[in-house]
């Protein structure tokens, strides 16, 4: 059956809304394939607005791996404005994708890429324009599977009644085996029709189906037991991991955004995974093992990627990209390549106690320099011990002080409030850490003009993490502490003046920490904030914290359980939570003693450095740490054996 653009619908709509250039398509390295001529069709959204979704390093990865393949067809959608999304209902305009602006809804499968819980209401808008049934029990073969994917799949149960499976780990490979098993099934007609499809998929690794698990539920609240209703699914699903990042160089033509975008850059994934430990960092412990991609596979892939988009700055990601084993040989060979064409380099923010001044310089050498960004996290050395971020206010101040005097005029200092064991000396202790950034700068530099800023969010506590059994902070605690850390930074008032506070919200963080432990009872929550008009959650503008409240009420309460139940109150160690049947690799019994180590501040090492710590991901997914560390075992494998750009 053709299927046509819908763009001669939309176009007359466009003048009405803001931003109209986002829903256009057209970009630079954006695919448009022929749709009869593909036998799989996927749409893969990432549910928030384009200016974010864009850049997603994940949905660019999966877009190209599979345009590569000749019969496979792949296009992106995003979340669409409430300006357009009503225009869209009252012309009866579906959800479309922005290459072709074909419906969603006549796609093979919708791939969802969750980095927030908070975009969990913009899927259901999505879905519900496509035409797609918001229950996956309602579907049809008429209608594409949903696959949700990205961080917060690891807990998918707070959507489960809205998804057909979802994709837990690393998603280059496992997407393209998905892809295989829907061209059999579609190729031999479509047998057992989506029942079959969906038992095909429960055979692949890391592909989990929530409609093949059952819940039940103890007198008061908790979890009695998750069990299968099928034996064509294992009992527990493990994560995917992608080993050899060298062999997986993408984005290799990056998109090259038509509207403003939050990244504009050119950016390469210099290695995958974190074992520095910070307890509270979910990543981290959900990407386990460390995989360097080698110096040559960097330099190749700016290289590509530089002359593919035009883009004038490189971002070296990951999450501490100072780490990675080879880092001045990496950023000294791009700095050298690259001098005098233009081109900058960026870190994400760097560890205190991985900088040194001529890493900074190099970054700095082709580009703006900037102010520096580090996130010690907790305000006193305490509770950093608590988090396991072993960074003393020593190391921060004598680093702070070399930057300064090395030139550098700005600092900005990330931190949590409302972390674990948290009291308000611990968060007014900020206050003296960055009065003493700015004393140690002005001495540094012989200079008054030496700034501060200070950005502070809300502790979420997340699963796989040791704070999974964790009460959360409810936001009144933490408004009153950000209030006291105000006050004492302006107590001295020659030295504050130079100090900036940045904070968010607490609000929206205890409704994240809602839906990141919550489990299925959830769903009719999600549901009823999004009918009553939730969109764009992680949006200040748009996010109703009275509205959550309300339908916690409402959807709850019959069930025995409420909004504190699921956030401000603390697990106990033989509490089945709702993701114990997903597997990250974590042993249980390694998150707990972690989280009791926490409890009495004891600290944990990198185990990249150090024996094994018996966490469980290397011996039970089968991989292991993969470093060039060039002090203990060179790659051998040169940056870029290239002339500089401008000989």
């Amino acid at each position: 059956m053709a299927v046509t653009s819908l763009f001669e619908q939309l176009e007359p709509l466009l003048p009405r809304v803001a931003k109209p250039v986002q829903y256009v398509g057209g970009e630079l390295n954006a695919t448009v394939k022929d749709w009869d001529a593909a036998a799989v069709r996927w749409a893969l959204m990432y549910p928030d607005a384009y200016e974010v979704g864009l850049p997603n390093q994940g949905i660019m990865i999966l877009y190209e791996v599979l345009n590569e393949q000749p019969d496979v067809l792949a296009e992106r959608t995003y979340a669409v404005w409430p300006d357009l999304e009503a225009l869209m209902r009252q012309h009866r305009v579906p959800q479309f994708t922005v290459e072709s602006h074909r419906p969603v809804g006549a796609f093979d499968l919708l791939g969802v890429s969750f980095a927030t819980e908070l975009g969990y209401t913009n899927l259901l808008t999505a879905l519900d324009l496509a035409g797609i049934p918001l229950s996956a029990r309602a579907r049809t073969e008429d209608h594409p599977l949903v696959i949700a994917g990205g961080h917060a799949a690891f807990n998918p149960e707070p959507i489960a009644e809205f998804l057909d499976a979802a994709a837990l780990g690393d998603g280059e490979q496992v997407v393209l085996e998905i892809t295989g098993v829907v061209r059999d099934w579609k190729a031999h007609g479509c047998p057992g029709g989506r029942r079959e499809l969906l038992g095909r998929l429960a055979a692949l690794d890391g592909v989990y189906l929530p409609g093949c698990y059952d819940v039940s539920y103890r007198p008061d609240g908790q979890i009695a037991e998750v069990v299968r209703n099928t034996d064509r699914v294992p009992q527990r699903v493990a994560k995917r991991t992608t080993m050899d990042l060298d062999e997986w160089p993408y984005p290799k033509q990056p998109l090259v955004p038509i509207a403003e975008s939050v990244h504009e850059r050119m950016s390469v994934e210099i290695f995958r995974g974190c074992t520095r430990g910070c307890r509270f960092c979910q990543a981290g412990m959900i990407t386990r093992p460390v995989r360097e991609r080698s110096a040559r596979g960097i330099g190749q892939m700016v290289e590509r990627g530089l002359a593919a988009s035009g883009f004038t700055e490189v971002g070296l990601l990951s999450l501490s990209s100072a780490d990675h084993s080879e880092i001045r040989e990496i950023t000294k060979g791009l700095a050298d390549r690259y001098e005098g064409s233009g081109t900058g380099l960026s870190l994400p923010s760097t560890r205190v106690d991985a900088f040194n001044i001529d890493l900074a310089n190099e970054i700095s050498r082709n580009g703006r320099r900037s102010g520096l960004t580090f996130a010690p996290e907790g305000g006193s050395e305490r509770i950093r011990q608590v988090i396991n971020k072993m960074v003393s206010e020593e190391d921060l101040i004598r680093t702070v002080s070399t930057a300064f005097g090395a030139g550098w005029r700005q600092v900005k200092l990330y931190f949590m409030c409302g972390l674990p064991t948290e009291t308000d000396e611990d968060v007014l202790q900020i206050a003296q850490l960055a009065h003493r950034v700015i004393r140690a700068g002005r001495q540094a530099s012989g200079s008054k003009d030496i700034r501060c800023t200070i950005s502070i969010g809300a502790f979420v506590p997340k699963p796989h993490t040791p704070f999974q059994w964790a009460a959360q902070e409810h936001p009144d605690v933490v408004d009153q502490r950000l209030r006291k850390l105000r006050t004492e930074i302006n107590s001295d008032r020659k030295i504050g003046r130079n100090v900036g506070m940045r904070y968010h919200d607490g609000k929206p963080a205890l409704i994240e920490g809602l839906l990141s432990r919550g489990d299925r009872r959830l769903g009719r929550v999600i549901e009823r904030v999004w009918r009553e008009g939730g969109r764009f959650d992680g949006w200040s503008e748009h996010f109703r914290y009275e509205r959550w409240v309300a339908a916690c009420a409402a959807e709850l309460a019959p069930q025995g359980v409420s909004l504190e139940w699921f956030t401000t109150r603390e697990r106990t160690r033989d509490e089945v939570l709702p993701w114990d049947h997903l597997d990250s690799g974590l042993d249980k019994d390694w998150l707990w003693d972690d989280w009791q180590d926490a409890l009495v501040g004891r600290e944990q090492d990198d185990c990249r450095w150090t024996p094994c710590f018996d966490c469980g991901v290397c011996p039970s997914m089968g991989t292991d740490i993969q470093v060039g560390d060039t002090q203990v075992e060179p790659s051998g494998r040169h940056l870029l054996p290239l002339r500089p750009v401008g000989q």
